[in-house]
């Protein structure tokens, strides 16, 4: 049995994290932490959770817990990963990794150094529906990838005292889309393209012009095997989106709404169209596999290395001149 602490109460922790973390088999939740003591205490009276803290550090040295789950802004990740580590927990870190590769590969030092496991919630990785997408890969179904296209636009727009105002915020949460769910798709294709050889993008501000961070970024990747593709994302769209299409020499894939799994496979023997959803809590399979990672020492699935690729393609894009 892996005892859980989690670190953060908010959005993600509440809708998905905190089930997670109890749901999965072999998985206890068992301390929550917030800097604000009275959430904590919320929290964990909601959630069943039999201890909590007001300082995430306090409950480091708890020593009846064997992991950590991050959920706090993006700019905290590094410290409290790495403390976690000196504290000899193993870490399942929320995405985006951290602010730039830099601090990700400190994160990565950190948990061999201690000897824990490193885990980043890319849960994406685990959809059915990509799986199956690289099942179609590996066999040469669609023939080689020549191009891949990825969208994602939903409309974010919270008053400054909203608790997700930080994600419009530079200094914590990086970037704007590209950095919050963007990064979810670089993840999907490194996964299924492999390596990338070069990335650059443009970043604006569309709509939402006094804003820190952008509201609308492009970005287009070269991938060692030769294959491009485009990846485009939004808080400014007036209408959501988050399809994803691959184009091969024999074929190609569409999947228009990547979050439900619903499939469209074309070769030249036709069209198949196909359904593979996801868990109904997205986080559960991924947590799941670090409680398995963790029992069986080996590495989990999204690991910290994937993390820290992740990061380089943010990186190389946000250096690119902004459109």
């Amino acid at each position: 049995m892996i005892r859980w602490g989690l670190i953060g109460v908010g959005d993600i922790a509440e809708k998905r994290v905190a089930g997670a973390l109890k749901d999965s088999p072999g998985s206890s939740l068992v301390a929550v932490a917030s800097a604000r003591p009275e959430r904590a205490a919320a929290f964990a009276a909601k959630h069943g959770i039999p201890r909590h803290y007001g300082d995430w550090r306090e409950m480091l040295r708890d020593k009846e817990l064997d992991a950590i789950y991050v959920a706090t802004p993006v700019r905290l990740h590094p410290e409290q990963t790495i403390a976690a580590a000196e504290a000899g927990k193993h870490v399942l870190c929320e995405k985006p990794m951290a602010l730039d590769a830099a601090e990700c590969a400190r994160m990565i030092a950190a948990a061999r150094r201690h000897g824990v496991r490193l885990g980043v919630a890319y849960y994406r990785h685990l959809y059915p529906v990509v799986r199956r997408m690289k099942q179609i890969l590996a066999a040469g179904t669609i023939g080689r990838p020549v191009l891949a296209q990825a969208h994602a636009f939903e409309r974010f727009d919270v008053s400054a005292d909203h608790p997700r105002a930080w994600f419009l915020r530079k200094a914590d949460a990086g970037g704007g889309p590209m950095f919050d769910f963007g990064c979810h798709r670089i993840e999907v294709l490194l996964d299924l393209l492999g390596p990338i050889a070069r990335v650059d993008g443009g970043s604006t501000n569309v709509r939402f012009t006094e804003r820190d961070v952008e509201d609308t970024c492009v970005a287009h990747f070269v991938f060692a095997s030769g294959a491009q593709a485009v990846l485009a994302v939004s808080h400014a769209a007036g209408q959501p989106r988050d399809s994803f299409d691959i184009i091969g020499t024999e074929g190609s894939v569409h999947v228009p709404v990547l979050n439900l799994g619903r499939m469209r496979l074309v070769t030249a023997d036709g069209e198949v169209e196909e359904n593979h959803l996801p868990h109904p809590n997205l986080h559960l399979p991924l947590v799941q596999d670090f409680v398995e990672a963790v029992g069986a020492k080996r590495e989990p699935v999204v690991t910290g290395e994937m993390g820290q690729a992740v990061a380089h393609a943010l990186d190389a894009i946000y250096a690119s001149p902004r459109a």
